[in-house]
């Protein structure tokens, strides 16, 4: 089922509003999280960035609204909710999950003939043209499925022994397993917008190999950062993220636009 609201402040919770902005970061959260996971970056950046965290239906601030199951229909929304906030360059970044939805986002944009990012950071996930090597797991018995996701260490194990929030927030978290699990990658051209891909040292879903792939997606410049940390090193290693990340912006601002605005 599709959210029916579409309004910006919906889709732009935590938004670091700042009118010297130059630039706009478009942040997409991994399965399960939110738009906090990026309250609070604003600071380690550029002063003429603007951090626009998105906030997905069914979680945080908008947990009462149906989630998406397909990534097709969630392109297809965050297209249309985020459209009036991209006149001002920007760019993406997204982890995990987020890195899937900034990219097949800026496909999406480049199909509807609108602006391009920029440039697309994407975190903890490998090439989208890789074939997944997990088993799906968003089908699976309560007991199996929270077991996974203790394997997975990716949520607290005070959430996960709490049976009445596990009861609220199992429903978003199969729904962003299905959204991964039932992506399929389609053939296009390579984007234009450069790519900054990280990966955590210690990472056994993501392979230094896995990220190196990306380099295929673009025409434009790749760079790769191998970081301390396991698949969440985007939490465990936050400063080290912003200042790859503000080094880059510096990078892409500076470079001629690909496009008038």
């Amino acid at each position: 089922m599709r959210p029916s609201s579409n309004a910006p402040d919906r889709w732009l919770a935590y938004r670091e509003v700042n009118p010297r902005a130059k630039m706009r970061v478009f942040c997409f959260p991994y399965a399960g999280g939110g738009a906090s996971i990026y309250r609070g970056w604003g600071a380690s950046l550029p002063g003429d960035v603007e951090v626009c965290p998105v906030q997905i239906p069914g979680r945080e601030s908008r947990l009462r609204e149906p989630g998406f199951a397909e990534p097709g229909p969630m392109i297809q929304a965050i297209a249309d909710a985020l459209d009036p906030s991209m006149n001002l360059p920007f760019v993406f970044f997204g982890h995990s999950m987020g890195a899937m939805i900034a990219f097949e986002l800026a496909r999406e944009l480049r199909r509807r003939g609108r602006p391009q990012p920029l440039h697309l950071f994407v975190s903890g996930r490998r090439a989208p043209q890789l074939p997944t090597r997990e088993e799906p797991i968003h089908a699976l018995p309560d007991a199996e499925f929270i077991e996974k996701l203790r394997e997975l260490n990716g949520t607290p194990e005070e959430v996960l022994q709490h049976e009445e929030l596990m009861k609220l927030i199992t429903p978003i978290l199969r729904a962003d397993f299905s959204v991964n699990e039932t992506y399929e990658y389609t053939e296009e051209p390579p984007l234009d917008a450069g790519i900054s891909a990280f990966g955590g040292l210690g990472d056994a879903e993501v392979t230094r190999e896995d990220l190196e792939a990306w380099k295929e997606s673009t025409r434009g410049r790749f760079r790769l950062r191998m970081l301390p940390g396991d698949h969440f090193f985007i939490n465990s290693h936050r400063d080290l993220i912003l200042e790859s990340v503000a080094r880059d912006l510096a990078e892409v601002s500076a470079a001629p636009a690909p496009r008038a605005w």
